[in-house]
């Protein structure tokens, strides 16, 4: 019988056509941190992992002078991630410490999203660690105003490279940052010439520090919300205004079509302070992702959930695929054992979900009149088993 391995950290690279993706991804091959690394691409004649090719064989993986692997996705992904753990478990190659997925230029990243945290035997073998997103500085603010695709990519990223930032003025670089903080206020943005974007360390999004192994909430949640009343929470160091209720319909007021593209796009967080039945949690997840999951583009939580309270609950959703819900061992902070989420949505608004929200964990909002009759929904799906 094979012993179980732990779950290999899985990274998504990604960024628009040209955006110099391959670029950064040859700077990170260099870091000997990344030297047990898988690197899946998803179109080989995309991208070039130049000087560190060694040999290639003929089932599309290649092994690079440091000890990374390369693979190419003839098939699908999934099939591509459960060879190279049968790899590893029947010892072919040696254990992985990271898996990088580079995704085509034109990708929605949603299926490759959900390739890793929808399916159970990849689920358990591999965990999602994070997303890195490309952005080139000259040529990114327009890319995003049209193309959906490069938009949702910056949208559901933890992570954010500006590349080519020596060839745009500080006008541009401006203007671009401001963009992007409207539908992304809490990603970091990492000037792609530093030396801080050549490094592992910039893969390390997930959950778990990489050092320590330990639960990392707030840098998971990239949520400064822990730091307010636990109600609503504005950026309003980034300018972002999608927060506000006042603005559900800003769409109306934008007259420029750099402004109008991805209007209503949303990034907020939900904080709730007493724990959430079990059951109730099980419906609002399960109403939301049946009835709005295409409007869902990512949905990050740790969950106190009545029946162990001691014990915080992980949810990752990408649309209506969810990754089974894993229980942390304790809480990481004591003194703050709020449930946290944080929720990017395309056409769904923060007052809805939070009304819907608030209608299953029994504090309807007066001031809505709608949350009776989000209350009185009988759309529940059993599904979560929380």
């Amino acid at each position: 019988m094979v012993s179980p391995m732990p779950a290999v950290p899985v990274s998504i690279l990604t960024g628009f056509l040209g955006a110099g993706k391959t670029t950064l991804l040859n700077r990170l091959l260099k870091d000997s941190d990344l030297s047990d690394t898988a690197v899946i691409i998803n179109e080989f004649g995309d991208v070039s992992i130049d000087h560190l090719l060694v040999e290639a064989s003929s089932d599309g993986v290649i092994e690079l002078s440091d000890g990374c692997l390369c693979c190419t996705v003839r098939g699908e992904l999934v099939d591509t991630l459960a060879d190279l753990m049968d790899r590893m478990q029947t010892g072919k190659i040696k254990p992985l410490k990271r898996v990088v997925i580079e995704t085509t230029g034109l990708a929605d990243p949603a299926p490759v999203l959900q390739s890793v945290i929808g399916n159970p035997i990849i689920a358990q073998n591999f965990r999602l660690d994070g997303v890195v997103t490309v952005v080139d500085a000259v040529n990114g603010l327009q890319t995003i105003a049209n193309h959906e695709e490069a938009l949702k990519q910056v949208a559901v990223a933890d992570r954010i490279v500006i590349s080519k930032t020596g060839l745009a003025d500080a006008s541009e670089r401006d203007a671009l940052t401001a963009r992007i903080r409207t539908f992304n206020p809490r990603a970091p943005l990492i000037d792609g010439d530093s030396d801080e974007a050549g490094r592992s360390a910039l893969f390390a999004c997930g959950l778990y520090d990489p050092s320590s192994k330990i639960a990392d909430v707030g840098r998971w949640l990239q949520d400064e919300a822990h730091h307010d009343d636990g109600h609503h929470h504005h950026h309003h160091d980034h300018g972002d205004h999608h927060h506000d209720h006042d603005h559900d319909h800003e769409h109306n007021h934008h007259h420029h079509d750099v402004n109008r593209h991805g209007g209503d796009i949303r990034s907020f967080s939900i904080v709730h302070d007493r724990p959430i039945e079990p059951m109730a949690l099980d419906m609002f997840i399960d109403l939301l992702r049946s009835a709005h999951g295409e409007k869902l583009l990512r949905m990050k939580a740790i969950v106190a959930v009545a029946d162990r309270p001691n014990r915080p609950l992980v949810l990752h959703g990408v649309q209506n695929v969810f990754h089974a819900p894993e229980r942390l061992a304790a809480w990481p902070d004591p003194n703050d054992r709020r449930t946290r989420m944080v929720l990017i949505t395309k056409g769904l608004t923060e007052d809805f979900v939070r009304d819907l929200f608030d209608a299953f964990t029994g504090k309807p909002r007066i001031d809505r009149p709608d949350a009776q009759a989000l209350s009185d929904n009988p759309l529940a799906v059993p599904g979560m088993r929380f």
